[in-house]
């Protein structure tokens, strides 16, 4: 057997013994933990972002992460897993446990190389149990995670992709949707027919992760992998996302935040659902 591939079991035993310490998928009234990936640079966010790192970054008046955890919180989650890396003992410092925001918070660290966002979910694995969502560190979605989640247990899949309709509006669309299907996912070759863009929320079972090398990796490889073998379910939601990784998302998530009857809307419309069945 060789050294990766006794890693990689290794690492599987120890998440199956965290998965007896978790709520079952589907069960009433449990919603998914969260992986948030907040290990890295921030690189378009500097000089801001130098010296302290893109989740502590004030936004109408408090660090990013507080209404990343807050929203997380309104939303039925309990339980977070921080992704960290470069200057991620200052946001340890911050949250400490997460009681202040209502959750349970624990931490898992890229170390001295940074993993990629792949290996940081993977790095993660034994702290997050039998299924879970992945967030973004600088995403502030408002979809409804139990619906996303509803609809990852009934596709049967290893993972799910929300999608939306971006059209090229913020960021580059890099999906090709049709009749509810997932067709192409790509962030570097663009094609004409991606209308869509990954909305920023995934759901993974451990998994996904199973093949992954031992060595940095992209998430996008694993959703692009799983795609290939029929695995990757996609949920289309209907409102666009919000980001605090750029100084133009800041701007436009400011304006959201400081008008607080823009969030206690109904749940964002879920579109369409599909598991590439075909």
């Amino acid at each position: 057997m060789s050294a990766p591939h006794s890693q990689a079991q290794s690492l599987l035993c120890k998440v199956e013994q965290a998965c007896a310490c978790w709520r079952q998928v589907g069960e009433k009234d449990s919603v998914l933990p969260v992986a948030i990936l907040a290990g890295g640079l921030a690189t378009r966010l500097r000089p801001n972002s130098e010296t302290i790192p893109k989740s502590l970054l004030p936004i109408q008046g408090e660090p990013f992460i507080a209404h990343q955890l807050r929203l997380l919180r309104n939303q039925g989650i309990e339980r977070v897993v921080l992704c960290l890396g470069y200057l991620g003992e200052m946001v340890r410092d911050y949250v400490t446990d997460g009681h202040a925001f209502g959750l349970s918070i624990a931490f898992s660290w890229d170390g001295p190389a940074l993993l990629g966002t792949a290996g940081a979910i993977r790095n993660a694995l034994p702290l997050l149990g039998e299924a879970f969502f992945v967030l973004y560190g600088d995403s502030y979605l408002l979809c409804n995670h139990r619906t996303v989640q509803d609809a990852f247990v009934k596709s049967g899949k290893n993972a799910l992709m929300t999608v939306f309709r971006n059209e090229g509006q913020w960021g580059p669309s890099n999906v090709e949707f049709h009749n509810s299907r997932i067709i192409r996912y790509d962030k570097a070759g663009f094609t004409p027919n991606m209308r869509h863009i990954d909305y920023g929320l995934n759901i993974f079972r451990p998994s996904a992760f199973a093949a992954l090398p031992d060595q940095p990796a992209d998430l996008a490889t694993v959703c692009q992998e799983l795609l290939a073998r029929n695995e990757l379910a996609a949920l289309e939601v209907s409102e666009r996302f919000y980001e605090a990784g750029s100084f133009e998302g800041i701007k436009s998530l400011s304006e959201v935040l400081a008008n607080p009857e823009a969030l206690e809307e109904e749940p964002l419309e879920i579109v369409s659902l599909s598991s590439n069945f075909r």
